[in-house]
């Protein structure tokens, strides 16, 4: 017998409350600041860096429609969403954009991320953002929403650092 996501949530949960979440935090990449720059505005890079994408294709200049694949406490689901990249100060400050809607429920939000250089090879980039979610998603409550988001960043950046960082560990061996 299959059960759906509906039969294993909370009447309450079902009903439409938005959740606000926000995220900043601070980042240092062994990569200079171009290289840092150029990955961010890639639209193959940020494919494979974002957690549960299974499809990422450009819909116009800096626009792109993504599928997802994502599992939020104990219940996953598929997405279709839109990233827009805006804002850009090149190679320095850009704004991302983004919405979605999926089996469990929908969400937008927006975050600006900076880029500097250390001086030494390496980059700090610093992110702030926030965003609203709803429907299914919304109803394992506010903490651990957080934690969710958290840990989704969290994936992308170590993502991000590998894939950034790999020829610089490269070059360092030879």
């Amino acid at each position: 017998m299959a059960v759906s996501p509906r039969s294993c949530w909370p009447a309450e949960a079902l009903e439409r409350h938005d959740m606000k979440v926000e995220l900043k935090g601070n980042e240092t990449i062994a990569a200079p600041r171009d290289a840092v720059w150029t990955a961010l505005n890639d639209p193959a890079f940020l494919a494979e860096c974002i957690p549960g994408c299974s499809g990422m294709r450009e819909v116009g200049p800096d626009a792109y429609k993504v599928d997802m694949n994502l599992k939020v406490a104990s219940v996953g689901g598929t997405f279709e969403g839109d990233i827009a990249l805006s804002d850009k100060e090149p190679p320095r400050a850009c704004r991302i954009t983004v919405s979605g809607a999926g089996t469990l429920g929908h969400g937008n939000g927006e975050a600006r991320f900076e880029i500097e250089d250390n001086g030494d090879g390496t980059s700090a980039l610093s992110y702030q953002g926030k965003g609203e979610v709803g429907g299914l998603v919304a109803g394992v409550g506010q903490r651990i929403l957080g934690s969710v988001a958290k840990h989704l960043t969290g994936r992308f950046f170590k993502a991000a650092k590998q894939k950034l960082e790999a020829p610089e560990k490269a070059a360092a061996g030879a």
